[in-house]
């Protein structure tokens, strides 16, 4: 018996030292501390965006085919670089067309010499019709005075008569004639252009993708392509925004250019700023999203078509609004809401309006104050009339962190 009671003696002291040295620190009645990072809300003046995934296109693609039919005889570029407009591409055997030239020039040289003949035999018909006609008064004055016969009158009408109608003849060979000169000269034409078509030059300024066609291959007239140029400085960037901020970017653009800029989804630290440049004529009914392009100047080639970018539109600027970081809004039952630390280090749960969010900081239209400090790690450990304890926001809170 009394060595139960000396064991209950010793236990109940051991229970009291263990309970003099606390483990954590206490607040208001004797609750321990809460351990948090903390920020003060600012004032500032932030851009007012809008985000998106956007997709990069080229200004402009062009798939390059020949215009004529013939060999492949020569390719003047490498794969995948860069060429400029009026670069040589590609070479078709240009011995065909050649052929086809010389024999137009010649059938135009002849159907000139025609022309020619033509012309003189006219010159020639007008002169005879000249004395024809002199031949044929004075026979007409010779039998009136009795002198000649009716017969030979006639005969010098009719032959002024003949060569009249010689004349009208001659008219229409020359017609005819230039009409086939003409034509010679359109199959001239059309030959030279189809000899400037063997030589395929490059459109635009832009990227050339893989050679699709190989020298030594037979071509067809706008048959597959041969290479694909895309222009890629300038380039576009496509994304669609909700319809709900149509009248505001409207209404923004009206003012000037907006200002665009994206970053790449593997690396948002390469970014690239442009303009917006197209709102598209229609809201889409089945996403009810608007679609908008923006243009960059690429000229440090960052965007590449194909790519998927994060795109940031700014409509304007939101002035002396009050900013937190993003961490510090919290999501529950009643809606958003942050905890603000009191004077006494007490925390006071704040439901909150919020705005955009820009930069991992977001906009509180209402709810704080700047000044105030607000709790950005460690929310799943307070309640209403927890105390906090200030760590250094790159301490980990372990299990007490958000």
């Amino acid at each position: 018996m009394r060595a139960t009671f000396l064991f209950l003696v010793a236990f109940v002291l051991l229970l009291g030292g263990c309970r003099s040295k606390p483990t954590k620190a206490a607040g208001a009645g004797g609750m321990p501390l809460v351990p948090v990072t903390v920020a003060v809300a600012t004032e500032e003046s932030v851009p007012n965006e809008i985000r998106a995934i956007g997709n990069v296109d080229p200004s402009a693609t062009v798939q390059i085919k020949s215009q004529i039919a013939g060999e492949l005889t020569a390719v003047h570029f490498q794969e995948g670089s860069n060429v400029k407009k009026g670069d040589l591409l590609f070479e078709i055997d240009p011995r065909p067309y050649q052929d086809a030239m010389r024999q137009a020039q010649a059938t135009t040289a002849r159907d000139r010499a025609q022309l020619q003949q033509a012309e003189a035999n006219l010159a020639k018909d007008n002169a005879q019709l000249n004395n024809a006609q002199i031949l044929a008064n004075r026979y007409d004055a010779l039998h009136k005075e009795g002198v000649t016969s009716l017969e030979q009158s006639q005969q010098m009408q009719t032959n002024m008569d003949a060569l009249r109608q010689s004349i009208r003849a001659d008219q229409a060979a020359i017609e005819s004639n230039r009409a086939a000169v003409e034509t010679d000269l359109a199959a001239e034409e059309r030959a030279k252009l189809d000899l400037t078509y063997c030589q395929i030059r490059s459109p635009i300024s832009g990227r050339a993708g893989n050679l699709l066609v190989h020298a030594g291959n037979l071509v067809k007239v706008s048959d597959v392509a041969l290479v694909v140029i895309n222009q890629i400085a300038p380039i576009f960037v496509s994304f669609g925004v909700p319809e709900q901020y149509l009248a505001d970017i409207r209404k923004n653009s009206e003012g000037g250019k907006l200002a665009v800029q994206v970053s790449l989804q593997e690396d948002p630290h390469k970014t690239a700023r442009g303009f917006l440049s197209v709102i598209d004529n229609a809201v889409d009914n089945t996403t009810g999203t608007i679609r908008l392009k923006a243009t960059f100047d690429n000229q440090e080639r960052i965007l590449w078509p194909g790519q998927l970018v994060n795109a940031s539109l700014t409509l304007d600027t939101l002035r002396n609004v009050t900013v937190v970081p993003s961490e510090a809004v919290q999501a529950g039952q009643q809606g958003q809401f942050v905890y603000v630390v009191k004077a006494d280090q007490g925390v006071d749960m704040r439901p909150v309006t919020v705005g955009p969010t820009v930069d991992r900081r977001i906009v509180i239209e209402k709810g704080v104050a700047a000044g105030e400090t607000v709790v950005t790690d460690g929310q799943l450990m307070l309640f209403p009339g927890a105390h906090v304890m200030r760590m250094p926001a790159d301490k980990p809170l372990g299990a007490g962190g958000s």
